[in-house]
């Protein structure tokens, strides 16, 4: 596996497979970075290429800004929109895919699958190799709970201020959505979290990140659907 900027022109494989990540410049609460989406897709997409042991897989640096307003009253929070985000995927996949065999986009916002499934539809239907996958963190909580809070802990610990970690709304996602949509998340928690980390650990984020990243290498090297 190898990064895609760090290549030269010359040295990148002839039939690259390349992985995307994408994120998002949020708020996560009072203790994650605001770049915990981000740092997130990245590391998935690291360790996916690493688990296909191909050469020709390489990733691409992050799409950084994605669609975030539901989060837009917390300060941090920077936003393209869904419209932008979709046509920034479908001009970037476009010219990626002139040199390179497939792209697929590895999604680690939940606020970004309308632009990302859309993007992936238009492309498809221009005969691109394109596919997305996420960053499955919502099996346990929704945002910046006990999930994100542990795979943080395992990438960048000094970032995570565990001694302002509190519990957010932990209600179902079906609950909660109609109010989230209409006026955003802090409608439904004061504090941005959608969860609770407490006992959150750097080794259940390792755990967790092993488990995404198998996900994402086992439809790395799969042709996209008809």
């Amino acid at each position: 596996m190898a990064h895609l900027a760090s290549h030269t022109w010359t040295s990148l494989p002839k039939r690259a497979v390349v992985l995307v990540p994408v994120g998002s410049i949020e708020q996560h609460g009072p203790h994650l970075p605001l770049d915990t989406d981000t740092a997130i897709a990245t590391a998935v997409a690291d360790r996916a290429a690493e688990l296909v042991e191909d050469r020709s897989v390489v990733v691409a640096p992050a799409l950084s800004y994605g669609s975030s307003g539901e989060h837009q009253t917390f300060p941090g929070t920077a936003s393209i929109g869904s419209s932008a985000l979709q046509q920034v995927v479908i001009e970037l996949v476009r010219s990626v895919r002139t040199w390179a065999e497939r792209v697929v986009i590895v999604n680690a916002h939940g606020g970004n699958v309308t632009a990302v499934q859309g993007a992936v539809a238009q492309l498809k239907k221009e005969g691109h190799d394109v596919d997305w996958l996420p960053c499955a963190t919502e099996d346990v909580d929704l945002h910046a709970g006990f999930t994100e809070t542990s795979l943080m802990l395992h990438l960048r610990p000094a970032d995570v201020r565990l001694d302002l970690a509190e519990a957010g709304n932990c209600a179902p996602l079906a609950e909660i959505l109609p109010t989230m949509v209409e006026h955003g998340v802090r409608a439904v928690s004061p504090n941005g979290v959608l969860g609770d980390p407490a006992g959150a650990s750097a080794q259940r984020g390792a755990e967790l990140l092993d488990m995404m990243a198998q996900l994402v290498a086992s439809r790395v090297p799969a042709q996209a659907e008809s």
